[in-house]
């Protein structure tokens, strides 16, 4: 390996960071606002692309500006593990800045020059985290990431998202403590917090107990942003925030970099080697297994499609935690390529709801039975990334759930692997009912969902669609299509007498636009259903699921997690 001196690393950190200015100085002209949103997040690909070749021939690109704190310097260094998350975050950010364009100029929403502007800053934060040389600068970018994204959670500025937003300060901030505090038993035990290859060799030598409680409060720190049970519970309440923003949270930046310095602790600063000797990889991976399966069982109760991929989202990034938990290398390979693979296809679904809630003001799955005639395109790529999430083959989460698959199994940890099936099963028995409702049900005839209402997790209300019978004078009688609504219902029903106009205006719009006697307008495929801001980003996300799950090797990121997983193990994979 080949360290070079590179003024490239922090040049992609601030190029972002810079572009605030600008972004904060077009207020009232948002044609320059997103122009110079673009152009930073054009500039920031294109630096972090530029050292991938590199990276790949075993280089790595240095930024040290000199002491920090006493033993302690200020390095960025974009090595292998590094480059896997910025390139990721720069080009999603990218692919974001985009459809950030179509929804919010869709919804009119206000202060979009704050929004663009933090989004600029949580990317910068993100390329920091990426970037970070040890311990100690992870921590910073770590926290300054909480700051520039509350603004983005509390958006709407009402009291729900006010509540979100103090939630989630509290439990990042609190695990930006307790890293705080496991990086100061590091450098106690060890005298460094700098990253290295497969561990820091000090620490082999270290107090067996100290290590464990510094392992414990950096995996804690760390488990809030990737959502770990039972600290993720601000994860699902952050989906107030527009759905750019959910993406952006689940997809891009903020769960990712938990999962992110959980890898650095895991493969860089205890190793695999110690983590076994400690018996602290075990412990981990038991409480990815639970997290990952209960978060799939609470996803089926959720009618709120957002809160559904959000608890979604609890439960697959888990996977990644067990991956590296593990420890083989055919599982370390599994929960790193996780990362990207489910970032794509996380977007694409996100993406999805978004234009969804933009076009029909539709947000709950049991309003949604033949929404795919309304959008057909938006909800065949939902399909498509609903399948990938599921680890159904030729998409991108089948590659990364069978490496883990075979990690489990190659490792004699049945009872992980037992926990990555189930999961699997419970995947597809929460995203089929969305996908089935779009395609294969109308208005009106649609089964009552969510599928478990169990009192373990609360009981939901009583569905305003009659879908348990009724004598056949009870329904509508059908009229011609004479009329579409402004969010692309068609009035092909007539109502029987007593429900007027006003009054059936008034029900739609209590339904967000659903009413079992209107019918969904068709549209055609060829964009018609939404703005392509919106359809752009939706079908590039959907298209790199599937490009991650046929060429792999081709889309560069498998590339790049066979060399983390070597350098860490020697072993060649």
């Amino acid at each position: 390996m080949t360290e070079l001196t590179s003024l490239r690393p922090v040049a992609a950190v601030l190029v972002s960071a810079v572009a605030i200015v600008p972004i904060l100085a077009s207020r009232g002209r948002p044609n320059f606002r997103e122009f110079w949103t673009v152009l930073a997040a054009l500039a920031k690909l294109g630096i972090v692309a530029s050292m991938v070749p590199g990276v790949l021939a075993g280089d790595t690109y240095v930024t040290d500006f000199g002491t920090f704190v006493p033993g302690i310097r200020f390095v960025l260094r974009a090595d292998s593990l590094g480059i896997l998350f910025a390139l990721l975050a720069s080009l999603l950010w990218l692919v974001t800045s985009f459809y950030s364009m179509g929804y919010m100029r869709g919804l009119d929403e206000h202060s979009q020059t704050r929004y663009f502007a933090a989004f600029a800053g949580s990317l910068a934060s993100a390329i920091g985290i990426a970037f970070a040389g040890n311990l100690l600068v992870l921590f910073v970018f770590y926290e300054l990431l909480t700051v520039a994204t509350y603004p983005l959670v509390a958006h709407d500025e009402t009291d729900e998202a006010r509540a979100a937003g103090r939630k989630y300060l509290t439990y990042t901030f609190g695990g930006g403590v307790a890293v705080l505090a496991g990086t100061v038993l590091v450098y106690w035990l060890t005298g460094t917090t700098a990253f290295a290859a497969g561990g820091i060799a000090d620490l082999a030598a270290a107090d067996p107990l100290v290590a464990r409680v510094a392992f414990a409060l950096l995996i804690t720190g760390f488990g809030v942003k990737a959502a770990l049970m039972p600290i993720h519970s601000w994860l699902p309440d952050a989906m107030v925030a527009p759905t750019p923003v959910s993406g952006l949270l689940h997809a891009v930046a903020v769960v990712k970099s938990g999962v992110f310095g959980i890898a650095r602790v895991v493969l860089d600063v205890f190793g695999p080697d110690l983590m076994t000797e400690l018996g602290v990889g075990t412990i981990l991976a038991a409480i990815a297994a639970f997290t990952l399966v209960t978060s799939s069982v609470i996803a089926l109760r959720q009618d709120n499609l957002k809160r559904r991929l959000a608890y979604s989202t609890v439960s697959q990034l888990s996977y990644i935690v067990l991956g590296l938990a593990v420890l083989h290398p055919y599982s370390l390979v599994g929960g790193l390529l996780h990362i990207p693979a489910h970032a794509f296809m996380k977007l694409t679904l996100f993406f999805c709801a978004g234009a969804i809630h933009v076009e029909t003001h539709t947000d709950d799955i049991s309003n949604m039975a033949g929404i795919g005639k309304r959008m057909p395109l938006t909800m065949t790529a939902f399909g498509v990334a609903a399948l990938g999430m599921a680890g159904i083959p030729l998409v991108a989460g089948f590659v990364s759930k069978y490496f883990l698959l075979i990690g489990t199994v190659s490792a004699g940890d049945v009872v992980f692997t037992g926990a990555l099936l189930v999961s699997g099963v419970l995947n597809i028995a929460y995203f089929w009912p969305v996908v089935y409702a779009a395609f294969f049900e109308s208005p009106g005839e649609e089964d009552p969902k969510p599928l478990v209402e169990a009192v373990l997790g609360g009981r939901f209300g009583e569905s305003d669609v009659a879908t348990d019978g009724g004598s056949p004078d009870d329904s509508p009688e059908e009229a011609p299509d004479d009329g579409v609504d402004d969010h692309g219902y068609a009035d092909d029903h007539e109502g029987q007498g007593s429900v007027d106009d006003a009054e059936a205006a008034a029900h739609i719009e209590r339904d967000h636009g659903h009413d079992e006697r209107l019918a969904w307008e068709h549209r055609r495929w060829t964009g018609e259903e939404s703005t392509w801001l919106m359809l752009g980003p939706i079908l590039f996300a959907a298209t790199g699921s599937v490009v991650l799950g046929i060429v792999p090797d081709t889309a560069v990121f498998l590339r790049i997690v066979r060399l983390i997983v070597s350098g860490v193990t020697g072993v060649s994979v």
